[in-house]
């Protein structure tokens, strides 16, 4: 089930979901997982086996973009998930910037994306493709804090919930700052 705000159009979509039952097992492909407290229900990470514990995530997204843009230039083709994360979303380009410390929601779980999850060479390792750290560099995907748990599903929609703060109060002011510009900000003080 998709749950969408009334302000709120559909930004992108799940294309992919991957667990992985231990820290180095193949990854698994799944069309439904449960996003519970601490992660995904059944992945290496939430049963607290994942390689980088101290530095792990409870879920991981990457973009669909990137991977396209890995395969393009580097003829790697990690779409089988050996890119080791767990969501793979379209619609917000490479980077997703925009979803960087935003509240989204994909299908009935909630997520706060906090922090870039730059690939390591462990990734190349497993997935026994040289050069894929590199080619992930910029685009290794973004590590989430869960909000609120819930069931996610391959074409599920991911929607911005709420903006990053920060982002929300610089777009407000360069849209105060156009207003000003065109005349539309000045008064005139009848004197």
């Amino acid at each position: 089930m998709t749950r969408q705000s009334e302000s709120e159009l559909d930004d992108g979509v799940v294309a992919g979901l991957f667990t992985a039952p231990e820290s180095g097992a193949p990854p698994v492909e799944n069309e439904a997982i449960t996003i519970v407290e601490g992660g995904i229900e059944g992945d290496r990470y939430q049963r607290g086996d994942g390689h980088f514990q101290l530095d792990g995530c409870a879920v991981t997204l990457v973009a669909g973009e990137a991977l396209d843009g890995v395969r393009a230039e580097t003829g790697i083709d990690v779409s089988d998930g050996r890119h080791r994360r767990n969501v793979v979303v379209r619609g917000f380009g490479e980077g997703m910037d925009e979803l960087l410390d935003a509240t989204v929601r994909l299908g009935d779980a909630l997520l706060r994306p906090t922090r870039r999850r730059p690939p390591c060479a462990h990734v190349e390792a497993v997935a026994g493709e040289t050069g894929l750290a590199a080619a992930l560099s910029d685009r290794g995907g973004l590590c989430c804090d869960v909000v609120e748990p819930g069931a996610v599903a391959i074409g599920d929609a991911v929607t911005v919930e709420q903006a990053d703060p920060r982002r929300a109060g610089e777009a407000i002011a360069e849209r105060l700052r156009a207003a000003s510009g065109d005349g539309s900000g000045d008064h005139d003080s009848g004197v």
